[in-house]
């Protein structure tokens, strides 16, 4: 497993993908980007729901329905429910961002906060 902070080497060129871990219904990615960002027009649109958190770098994440682009560092994670259309507007040029992208079959009853159980 990499370590989740290296960013050897990150290119222009193209955008890394890594997978960490694979389960039924589960899939935790680790995502290296240098300047890359969603082609024009282009929109995620997923069966899966999506957390994604960057770890180092900075990025923007369009929604769709939303008037602005979420802006992105260190420490800022976003739940994306299935269907959510979105994409990568911006990651920096200048420096590496690093994302983690934890993907939940949406029959798994993904939600943010606690367990269902749990809620009150």
């Amino acid at each position: 497993m990499p370590n989740l902070f290296d960013t050897t080497p990150a290119t222009p060129a193209a955008e890394r993908t890594e997978p960490l871990l694979t389960a039924a219904g589960v899939r935790l990615e680790r995502v290296l980007s240098l300047g890359q960002a969603s082609p024009p027009g282009f929109w995620y649109d997923q069966a899966e729901a999506e957390w994604v958190a960057v770890l180092s770098g900075r990025a923007r994440l369009a929604i769709a329905g939303e008037a602005h682009d979420r802006e992105l560092g260190p420490g800022d994670a976003v739940f994306l429910p299935a269907g959510c259309r979105h994409r990568v507007a911006w990651t920096d040029p200048d420096q590496p961002t690093v994302w983690l992208a934890l993907f939940v079959d949406p029959t798994l009853g993904p939600a943010l906060g606690p367990a269902p159980q749990e809620r009150k």
